[in-house]
């Protein structure tokens, strides 16, 4: 796989799995991400020889999934008024092992502007199932836009960017995933962050965001945190200044053990066509990090770093 070029599956079609993750789950390693095509929201791959090739496994969540209230009041709307599609972005997938169930959390907009900033729950029996939507909502009343779940020993957190991009909540998961338990950070103050990834090694937590430019490549920075609930190290530059033509997507570790920068080219190898995005040209980047406790390095390359 190249750096910025089309991937496909292994039926030679373009894999479609953007601002996603990928989890690894009885042998196998399944990749979550948005598909704007059609009536999809949310595909999913898998791969049994740890991504170097994916099979296209299901459209996990479309505009006419089955829908489910819980406890929780949500807007369960996958259409918005005028019969179009809502936007759902940045879905993060984990298995809960106390409810044996695969929990999406997602990034909420109506379709039609950015004015909802809520988060989106969805729930699935298997992987690649039909997942179950049960709704939009803003944590605690707060906006909520671009994502990341994170599991931590018996803990799950969602962090996503509110008050219009200016900070960075974390929020502790309820038990069964399906709502937040408490707000138990905020950070980087009217920095206006987006796109967070995040990964621990060794008892610490490494953080990359990236500016705020839409679709535009932009530099990408770092933080650091003995706890995720604590102090978070101030940003440092992270890559280049448009992140080696990228945008931050998820972090993991591959079978090496190697962290893994996995990031989203948005309107392809040319990056943006005159400025302008083209969902359908988006392509994918695999860099390796070197992090220490000093710094985190991102190593460019031509072929993706699995």
């Amino acid at each position: 796989m190249i750096n910025g070029e089309l991937w496909t599956d292994i039926d030679g079609k373009p894999i479609h799995a953007h601002g996603g993750c990928r989890l690894y789950h009885n042998g196998k390693l399944y990749w979550y991400g948005e598909d704007r095509r059609d009536n999809v929201y949310v595909s999913c791959y898998v791969s049994e020889d740890d991504g170097q090739t994916w099979a296209f496994a299901n459209h996990v969540l479309t505009a006419d999934s089955p829908t489910q209230k819980t406890r929780v009041e949500a807007d369960l709307s996958l259409r918005n008024p005028s019969g179009g599609k809502v936007n759902l972005e940045r879905p993060k997938v984990i298995y809960n092992q106390k409810t044996k169930k695969f929990v999406l959390w997602a990034h909420y907009e109506n379709g039609e502007n950015y004015l909802k900033a809520g988060a989106a729950v969805a729930t699935c029996d298997t992987p690649d199932g039909d997942f179950v939507y049960h709704g939009s909502f803003r944590p605690y009343g707060e906006m909520s836009r671009d994502c990341t779940l994170f599991v931590d020993g018996d803990k799950v957190y969602f962090i996503s960017a509110a008050r219009d991009n200016a900070d960075l909540h974390f929020y502790l998961l309820s038990e069964d995933c399906l709502n937040v338990s408490r707000l138990v950070n905020r950070a980087f103050s009217n920095e206006f962050r987006e796109a967070p990834a995040i990964i621990k090694q060794d008892g610490k937590y490494l953080l990359i965001t990236s500016e705020c430019t839409g679709w535009k490549a932009n530099q990408g920075g770092y933080s650091v945190a003995d706890d995720i609930e604590g102090v978070w190290s101030d940003i440092q530059p992270f890559g280049d200044k448009t992140t080696y033509g990228s945008q931050s997507a998820f972090l993991y570790r591959n079978p090496q053990g190697d962290i893994v920068f996995f990031g989203d080219r948005w309107g392809g190898n040319g990056f943006l066509h005159g400025g302008k995005f083209i969902y359908e040209d988006s392509a994918y980047v695999g860099y390796k990090i070197e992090w220490t406790k000093q710094s985190a390095v991102l190593i460019p390359s031509n072929e993706a770093f699995i």
